[in-house]
C-alpha cells in the first residue's frame, strides 16, 4: 500500500510545487470572491485587490524561497 501513497504523492507534487505558495492563492481567491464583494462598490476595485494580493503573495514566495536558498 505505500506504492499507492508514493504513487499519489508524486502526482499532486506533478501540480502542487509549493503548498503554502498554492494555499494562500486559493485562501485570497476565496477573499476576492466571496467577501470583498460586499465592500468593494466597484469592480475595479475588486481587480485592483486581486492583483494587489496576488502580487505580494508572489513577493512572499520569493523571498522564502530566497532565504532558504544557500548561497
Amino acid at each position: 500500500m505505500s506504492w499507492l501513497k508514493s504513487i499519489a504523492r508524486e502526482v499532486f507534487g506533478l501540480f502542487v510545487d509549493d503548498l503554502t505558495f498554492s494555499g494562500a492563492i486559493l485562501f485570497w481567491l476565496a477573499i476576492v470572491t466571496f467577501v470583498l464583494p460586499r465592500f468593494a462598490s466597484s469592480r475595479h476595485w475588486a481587480a485592483a485587490a486581486l492583483f494587489a494580493g496576488m502580487a505580494l503573495i508572489l513577493i512572499e514566495s520569493v523571498l522564502r524561497f530566497a532565504r532558504r536558498r544557500p548561497k
